[in-house]
């Protein structure tokens, strides 16, 4: 099936066509998004208006009667610029800018809206079903990230995979936005960059079998530091020191689907702390 009309397009995406077109097999097809397997690549179709991501091609409309196993091509127009998130922090004054503004969003998380899978954590209320038992194994890997302890963050963020449904678990996006934030915080001098990297091999070796290949491919983004625009402008406002534009970019990030965007920013609360 061949889709045409696309908006925009990520960098992982853009690699991924041959000769203007990326050619797919969908794996996945919801109301609102396709994830394809594009030569071993998972990428995701979605509305023009879908928050920019490494793996996403943005469409005018989406495609009907698209059914898990098709093949569609997507036509990308070859003036279209790939998004690229812009760099993260990188000074250790900027880790620390991060490190504070985390802290503050956290004490205001009540303001941003109702809280929803792993945002209940962050707002200090019980967590409902099916993460009821979870809010623990939360707090280990929230301890681990505030003592820079790469092994013991990768047993807590492993424990947590595959909790809660959909295409990205809730305990997937929970240790994504932990190891995510942690990433942007080597880069930048503030932590054991090299235990850190040893911990996201670890946890990316254990999503292979505890998780799906989507789930496994969006958390081994954040594992090194990618992610949605959305995380990205909250991180890069946090290190700037600049409330108001890190808590737009908060905001935006928990409408990101059911409850992903609120168990991202959870995680990533977690990962900055030390």
């Amino acid at each position: 099936m061949p889709i045409g009309d696309v908006t925009g397009i990520g960098w992982r995406a853009d690699a991924a066509r041959r000769d203007g077109v990326v050619h797919a097999r969908v794996l996945a097809a919801l109301s609102a998004s396709l994830y394809v397997d594009a030569a071993g690549e998972v990428l995701w179709i979605g509305e023009r208006e879908a928050t920019p991501h490494a793996r996403a091609i943005h469409v005018a409309a989406m495609p009907e009667g698209c059914e898990v196993g098709a093949s569609v091509s997507v036509a990308v127009p070859g003036g279209l610029v790939a998004w690229r998130p812009a760099d993260g922090p990188a000074t250790a004054e900027a880790a620390r800018a991060l490190r504070r503004g985390a802290a503050r969003l956290a004490a205001r998380a009540a303001t941003l809206g109702p809280p929803r899978g792993f945002g209940g954590w962050l707002a200090g209320a019980p967590l409902a079903f099916p993460l009821q038992a979870a809010g623990a194994r939360a707090d280990t890997l929230a301890r681990a990230c505030a003592a820079d302890d790469p092994p013991r963050a990768a047993e807590a963020a492993t424990a947590l995979l595959g909790l809660g449904p959909g295409m990205t678990p809730a305990g997937d996006d929970f240790a994504g936005g932990a190891f995510f934030a942690r990433a942007l915080l080597a880069r930048a001098g503030g932590c054991d960059a090299a235990g850190w990297r040893h911990a996201a091999d670890a946890v990316r070796a254990a999503a292979a079998r505890l998780t799906h290949p989507i789930g496994a491919a969006l958390l081994g983004d954040l594992l090194v530091g990618e992610g949605w625009a959305a995380l990205h402008d909250l991180a890069a406002a946090l290190a700037r020191d600049d409330e108001p534009a890190a808590v737009e970019a908060a905001r935006r990030l928990t409408r990101l689907g059911h409850s992903s965007g609120w168990d991202l920013l959870a995680g990533f609360v977690a990962g900055a702390r030390g």
